[in-house]
């Protein structure tokens, strides 16, 4: 009993405590999500036309985008199905792609407010992709559900509308401007990877392990024969294993 009342007493004492008007609205999540929106049009327009030209409805591509939100995981996995590959190498596949979104997802939840129900945390970990973790990250206050949704809800939307102009454009577009928006995808990468790269020694190291052994898969007889979902995995755990073991993290972090 004089457990509730101190508790009771706690609660009045907080809301009668002046509060800082908040900042983090849902406006606010928004208008931060519209770079990250004009960014993603671009890429999964490049999706929608992919799916479509290996003669899948639109609304499959529309379908997959809504429901994956993964663009690298999203690519590989759909360009593995196409090719009639296993369920199993699908799945390992597109696991050991958007397994940093595990990380991402634990790490922004040591930021967020208190007050986030189980309920939301669940839903809005959906929308976590490596540019709203980045833009997330850099707020200063804790992450509430209204800036969260909003900061998702943009980013979304443009994934999903990209995707479905690139997929009903395609029968429109010549073949020259069609193959011209195909290498947008990997400038996307090398966007991701380049700048990070340039000033870090194991990053660059642990990239060009990648490129090595992807190679070996490619011009090498007998490996070459393997199916690519298998190559990108036997190169990711490979490259992120020796990372871990030559450069391990440090107790304070660094």
């Amino acid at each position: 009993m004089n457990r509730k009342n101190k508790k009771n007493r706690l609660e009045k004492a907080y809301e009668k405590m002046p509060h800082r008007p908040l900042t983090l609205t849902f406006r606010k999540g928004l208008r931060d999500g519209i770079p990250i929106c004009l960014g993603y049009l671009s890429v999964s327009f490049t999706f929608g036309m992919m799916v479509a030209e290996n003669d899948l409805p639109a609304w499959i591509a529309m379908m997959i985008s809504m429901t994956n939100l993964t663009s690298a995981g999203q690519f590989a996995g759909t360009e593995l199905i196409i090719q009639g590959a296993m369920y199993v190498e699908v799945a390992i596949t597109t696991f050991v792609i958007n397994i940093r979104y595990m990380l991402m997802s634990l790490s922004l939840s040591q930021k967020v407010d208190e007050r986030m129900t189980n309920l939301q945390r669940l839903v809005l970990s959906f929308g976590i992709t490596d540019e709203v973790f980045a833009v997330a990250m850099q707020q200063k206050e804790a992450m509430n559900s209204r800036y969260m949704s909003g900061l998702i809800l943009t980013p979304y939307l443009g994934w999903a509308l990209g995707t479905l102009l690139g997929a009903t454009a395609t029968g429109f577009l010549p073949l020259s401007v069609r193959t011209a928006l195909g290498i947008a995808i990997y400038g996307m990468f090398l966007a991701i990877i380049v700048p990070p790269a340039r000033h870090s020694k194991p990053i660059l190291l642990v990239i060009g392990i990648s490129v090595a052994i992807s190679c070996c898969f490619t011009w090498i007889p007998f490996l070459n024969q393997l199916s690519s979902g298998w190559v990108i995995i036997i190169c990711a755990v490979a490259a992120s294993a020796f990372a871990a073991w030559k450069f391990p993290m440090k107790e304070d972090g660094s």
